[in-house]
């Protein structure tokens, strides 16, 4: 019993800290899938979800080895537009810094 509520609480709080972090660049998935694979060790549904995510991460990079570089290239261009968009808003909401009026001012545009 003590062992199944040590696991209970490490995982939440492994995955409330990675639910934090999701919205800041880094590593906030890959921590809330740590906390994942720590309730795994006591809960089934929790180890059933840790495999269906895992499931469905290969067959996504699978799926995006087998596409055309220009696609490949698309996605990366999204993926990068994403978190270009994530980091200015955190920034914004966090600091109240806008990194585009920054930049404008920093090279005089």
């Amino acid at each position: 019993m003590i062992l199944r509520i040590s696991v209970a609480i490490a995982g939440l709080a492994v995955v409330a800290l990675g639910i934090l972090l999701i919205p800041l660049p880094g590593p906030g998935w890959f921590i809330v899938i740590g906390g994942l694979a720590i309730w795994a060790v006591e809960f089934t549904w929790a180890k059933k979800l840790l495999n269906f995510t895992r499931r469905n991460v290969r067959a996504w990079t699978h799926w995006i080895a087998r596409q055309p570089w220009p696609l490949r290239s698309v996605i990366g261009v999204v993926g990068l537009v994403f978190v270009a968009f994530v980091v200015w808003a955190s920034v914004k909401v966090s600091l109240d810094i806008d990194l585009i009026t920054e930049t404008r001012d920093f090279f005089g545009w």
